[in-house]
């Protein structure tokens, strides 16, 4: 059996001193030596792309782990393609070190790209809305208006989308005899990380790019805590769409394509018609029974989907009652509701003698504002009587 010494003598034998002459070396050349090593293998593997995005993030389907570049679907919406990272980063017009600051999950952060505040809910409690920072908004506006826009929606969906509004959305449902809407429960958040990255892939990007493009549109929701002098953002729940997000209305409606698709195949079974915004789903049929069966079945398909139908918001309108639809009366054509109406009139009215803020009994934070909001919903369908109203509303003081 060979020992080590007779391994040892047999390479002191055999080594060629002009090969390397690593003992003519000082120690602080073989230091050097070594960090330039470290150094190239640094650089050479920032050139690479990453496979990796976060701790949180492991348990990555085969599917979307082995998708590549597929450049014929890319083209068929006029997608921007990218060959790696750096392409990637070059046309959102930041560096690539940027570029992986955005895109990577932490559990634990030092930094939180969003701010977070709430807003009350018309059916009670709050809605709680992350609005990007900056550098975050300037990113997904990019991603928005030069990749997701190329996208086509459905019919079906008038949410968010240019030229279509809660009119276009309530106007198929005029003069039917059963008005059904459905509201999906936690739409946005429902919609998660991976989901947003196989819509990515599914669009022809290969699994680096779609997980960068998913991660720079999804967030968790964080809490702040205190270490010490410093503080920490620590993540609650899953990566998923946040309403505040200026990409996150446009991925929804992406997301829902297969929902739409599959609710409008049913209701034009059934000789129904069938619209969506955002999660508000209406069917309008000739009869209840008809309504019934579409309910029945829809919420098979939604479930089927992945979205959860909210048990408490079911409702079914007759047309010997007020049909509405996103806010809008439906029985004999699209208006505003007359009550609402009434109710703006009537607050400039008394305004003119008490000043607005004597009527602003809900105590809502810049009620002018929400007067204008107001008085927007009415311009819709009832321009002229908006216009009146902004006049004096104008005229009326705090």
């Amino acid at each position: 059996m060979t020992n080590a010494a007779d391994v040892l003598q047999a390479w002191r034998l055999n080594w060629q001193p002009d090969e390397f002459e690593w003992r003519s070396l000082t120690w602080e050349n073989r230091v050097d030596l070594n960090r330039e090593e470290r150094e190239q293998r640094k650089r050479e593997r920032a050139r690479r792309d990453r496979l990796s995005f976060g701790g949180r993030l492991w348990g990555v389907g085969q599917a979307h782990r082995s998708a590549e570049l597929d450049s014929e679907r890319l083209a068929r919406y006029g997608l921007p393609a990218f060959a790696n990272e750096r392409a990637l980063a070059e046309w959102l017009g930041i560096s690539l070190k940027r570029l992986r600051w955005y895109s990577y999950d932490r559990k634990v952060s030092p930094i939180y790209h969003y701010t977070r505040y709430t807003l009350p809910k018309r059916g009670g409690g709050q809605r709680v809305i992350l609005a990007p920072k900056r550098t975050l908004k300037a990113i997904q506006h990019k991603i928005l208006f030069e990749l997701l826009a190329k996208v086509p929606n459905t019919d079906a969906a008038h949410g968010f989308i240019k030229g279509r509004s809660i009119a276009t959305n309530a106007a198929p449902h005029v003069g039917k005899a059963c008005v059904l809407n459905l509201d999906l429960k936690d739409f946005f958040p429902s919609i998660t990380y991976p989901r947003v990255r196989g819509l990515f892939v599914a669009l022809g990007y290969g699994f680096t790019i779609a997980s960068v493009l998913a991660l720079l549109c999804t967030e968790s929701e964080r809490i702040s805590v205190q270490r010490g002098d410093k503080t920490r953002y620590v993540a609650i729940n899953a990566r998923h769409l946040v309403q505040g997000a200026p990409t996150s209305p446009a991925i929804a409606n992406l997301m829902a394509r297969r929902l739409d698709a599959r609710l409008h195949g049913l209701a034009a079974k059934q000789g129904a018609a069938y619209t969506r915004y955002a999660d508000d789903l209406t069917f309008s049929a000739e009869s209840a029974e008809v309504a019934t069966r579409l309910l029945r079945a829809a919420k098979r398909i939604i479930a089927d989907e992945g979205l959860t139908l909210h048990m408490g918001k079911i409702r079914f309108f007759r047309q010997s009652a007020r049909q509405v639809v996103t806010g809008l009366v439906v029985n004999d054509k699209v208006s505003v509701p007359r009550d609402l109406r009434r109710r703006v009139r009537a607050i400039l009215h008394r305004a003119v003698q008490t000043g607005l803020a004597a009527q602003n009994r809900e105590g809502r934070q810049h009620f002018r504002a929400y007067l204008h909001g107001l008085i927007g919903h009415i311009a819709l369908q009832h321009p002229e009587q908006a216009a009146q109203m902004l006049a004096k509303l104008r005229e009326i003081r705090d």
